[in-house]
């Protein structure tokens, strides 16, 4: 946009102004949109927890499938250790 000495903007450049403005509040609004999508963001969370998962599990197998027993294992002492309270 010109300067106060170089006269009065000419129409094409409020026009691009106005037009780069939008295409920013566009992109504003869209952010915004996405970060109030509590459900679509819990998916995807919950989609790259899972791939996160399987990948760990391809490198090491062993290691994951000792981690579960472990988790199986404190679950069933919790659940043994409630019901005997």
């Amino acid at each position: 946009m010109t300067g106060p000495a170089d006269g009065p903007p000419d129409a094409e450049a409020i026009r691009a102004d106005i037009e780069a403005t939008r295409e920013q509040l566009g992109r504003t609004v869209d952010e915004l949109a996405h970060r109030l999508d509590v459900p679509t963001r819990a998916r995807e969370r919950a989609l790259r927890t899972r791939d996160t998962a399987v990948e760990t599990y391809r490198e090491n197998p062993p290691v994951v499938l000792g981690a579960l027993a472990a988790l199986v294992a404190v679950a069933v002492g919790i659940v043994v250790w409630r019901k005997k309270r």
